[in-house]
């Protein structure tokens, strides 16, 4: 490619795009590992994008209406990193691109929400970014729907590769998006046809404009080096009212040795190519020099936002205090103050006509009182909307026609919904909620995984959480799930015995700001087992003492859900033979760690007695409280699930895998 054209037909544009290239080489090679190439071959566009159409201020990148940048190829970090230092973001000195992918740096490898006010979302698994961006878009919408388009009026751009495109996630998403027509999401394809393996002809033949244009997406075709053709692309992507695909046709690591190559996808560290790489760019300044006219220039891109953002400012001052002070507690995280009462109020008006109610309807009844009071909830469920009890009458239904709907049929989409909802709650001013099986987390697990990495406090509604579950049989009873979300740093996972546990997990789960919410809920009706209104959240502890030993102590039986009956049921037996024995429900045992050891000790004491752990799923996990906290070998044992279930009634499947109250008797007295 002629690169002294392309200088010579726009000068002013080529100095800054060749920045971003050469931060790039100097910090790729700095760290001896990285990704050169997607930065340097969409530094045309990513240039055009932040000098003439995205609305930010570089000193306040929190600006709730600013447009959404998301680099959904994230292996390309660099470019965002380069933006952000050369736009004069104060968290993004010289010293950050010096240290890129070193200890302690918010330059990390791949881009980390947590590390920085700009970085939107945390991605580098490939789709997540354009998984996220839905969420991002729709979150847009409801607000501007909500507060008015004085208040919310802006876009969501990202930079996708081929690898986010043959994801899976990314089908799911873009069908997503052109359903709902997200007219303000703008996705560029950096088109460069490799991977790492090789073109892109080795493993795929998608015609991805077809595939775009099929979803009911706009898609524009153009040179992704040419600044005029890029402008003109945004400018014609914000005129309609699909969302929009720029095909960008791009060089992978342009201008160097590895330009349109596989090796031309990571880190281009030889000291004699990039000397020639930045030769070839015209570029004559040392590593991590970047000549002052062109700062000067990007610092002012940078600042070219403020007017917007002090007209906004003024805009804001001018809607009813209550609206106000509504936008900002949303975007503060903060519950209402109503909430404490009403789900107190709920609590007792269950403990005294205690119901017997599948968790999942227990749910359903938590929600309808909470969604009136909390408009910043969205609710939705991969096609499983009856099953899963997560659409209240107030909601109304999101959709091309109602964007003040706060409710979403996601469709058969479990991954693409978790992204998307991930990229709700990191949008800001929402608490999103979603639901499927919980044997389909396997689907929405890598969403599931970020959410918790990127400290978002999106809540996983997962019923039929069992062999409770019945004749669907072992493709749909979770045996392994709950361990597995257990294991996940970050993460509370909830399986609650009642209705009244199931209240206190949503207010924990709703008043969270920085860690996810596992809901765990069955599909068989449970009696109430919390029966004395009690006005403290004793879920909030993560394990409690549910019935007190009478006589001396010789038993713990500590149990989950739906198997809180069953320990019930055991020590009654148990007391009944002159055996003493403490019934802990154990809502969260992510809770019951984080108490203080006071606490623990007081709910499983040290000593001799023994312990049974009951819970319809693997064994693991649970050891830390049976053989450990100062529990004994030879003194525990656990009844739960060691294989996959059947299909049948769920009484008989209960009786078949020994998940009775006789069992857990038999087992206690062979251990006494």
């Amino acid at each position: 490619m002629d690169l002294k054209a392309l200088a010579n037909a726009n000068p002013d544009h080529w100095s800054k795009a060749t920045a971003i290239r050469a931060l790039t080489l100097d910090a790729v090679a700095a760290a001896n590992s990285g990704h050169s190439g997607m930065p340097m071959g969409m530094a045309d566009v990513a240039t055009v994008l932040f000098e003439k159409h995205l609305k930010f201020d570089a000193s306040a990148p929190n600006w709730p209406d600013r447009d959404r940048f998301i680099l959904s190829a994230g292996h390309g970090s660099m470019l965002l990193y380069s933006l952000l230092y050369l736009v004069g973001d104060a968290q993004f000195p010289i010293e950050e691109i010096k240290n890129f992918r070193q200890m302690g740096a918010r330059t990390a490898g791949h881009p980390e929400n947590f590390l920085a006010d700009a970085i939107e979302t945390t991605t580098g698994p490939l789709g997540q970014g354009i998984a996220n961006s839905v969420g991002f878009a729709m979150a847009e919408e409801m607000q501007r729907a909500q507060y008015g388009r004085k208040v919310v009026d802006h876009y969501t751009y990202v930079i996708a590769g081929d690898g986010c495109l043959m994801e899976g996630v990314s089908q799911e998403a873009i069908t997503l998006a052109g359903r709902h027509k997200l007219g303000k999401l703008i996705v560029m394809w950096d088109n460069n046809n490799i991977t790492i393996d090789g073109t892109v002809e080795l493993s795929d033949r998608t015609d991805q404009v077809a595939r775009f244009k099929s979803a009911g997406w706009q898609v524009i075709e153009i040179d992704g080096h040419n600044p005029d053709e890029i402008d003109a692309a945004l400018t014609q992507a914000k005129k309609g009212s699909k969302p929009t695909m720029i095909a960008c046709k791009t060089h992978i690591a342009l201008g160097h040795a590895a330009q349109d190559t596989s090796k031309g996808h990571g880190a281009l560290t030889d000291p004699e190519q990039l000397t020639a790489a930045k030769a070839a760019y015209g570029w004559t300044t040392g590593p991590f020099e970047i000549p002052a006219d062109v700062k000067a220039a990007w610092e002012a891109i940078g600042k070219r936002g403020a007017a917007e953002h002090a007209d906004w400012q003024a805009r804001m001052e001018a809607i009813s205090n209550a609206k106000r002070a509504q936008f900002e507690r949303a975007y503060a995280l903060d519950a209402p103050r109503k909430l404490s009462a009403t789900i107190k109020a709920f609590k007792k008006q269950m403990s005294e006509s205690a119901p017997k109610l599948a968790t999942r309807a227990s749910s359903e009844k938590v929600l309808e009182v909470i969604n009136p009071i909390m408009p910043e909830t969205v609710g939705g469920s991969a096609d499983l909307t009856g099953s899963n009890n997560t659409k209240t009458g107030d909601l109304g239904v999101f959709d091309v026609d109602n964007r003040k709907g706060r409710y979403v049929y996601w469709g058969i989409r479990e991954h693409g919904m978790s992204s998307a909802m991930n990229g709700m709650a990191l949008h800001g001013g929402m608490r999103p909620y979603g639901g499927t099986f919980m044997c389909f987390t396997d689907y929405a697990r890598p969403a599931m995984r970020l959410a918790a990495l990127m400290q978002v406090p999106t809540v996983f509604v997962m019923t039929h959480d069992s062999i409770g579950l019945g004749e669907d049989g072992p493709t749909h009873q979770p045996v392994e799930h709950l361990a597995i979300s257990r294991a996940t740093p970050n993460t509370y996972v909830f399986r609650p015995a009642d209705t009244i546990e199931t209240a206190e997990a949503w207010e924990v789960a709703l008043t969270s700001k920085t860690t996810p919410s596992v809901l765990s809920l069955t599909r068989q009706g449970l009696p109430t087992v919390r029966t004395e209104h009690k006005n403290k959240n004793l879920t909030a502890q993560g394990a409690y003492v549910l019935a007190e030993a009478e006589g001396k102590r010789q038993v713990i039986l500590i149990a989950t859900g739906s198997e809180v009956e069953v320990a019930l049921k055991a020590r009654e037996a148990l007391q009944a033979d002159g055996i003493g024995t403490r019934v802990v429900s154990m809502p969260c045992m992510e809770l019951f760690a984080e108490q203080d050891e006071t606490y623990r000790r007081k709910v499983l004491p040290a000593g001799s007695a023994v312990r049974i752990g009951i819970e319809a799923a693997v064994r693991q996990g649970w050891d830390q409280w049976l053989l450990g906290e100062r529990g004994r070998a030879g003194k525990a044992d656990f009844v739960g699930m060691d294989r996959f279930g059947a299909s049948a009634p769920a009484e008989e499947l209960f009786e078949k895998f020994g998940i009775t109250a006789e069992n857990v008797v038999a087992k206690a007295k062979a251990l006494l």
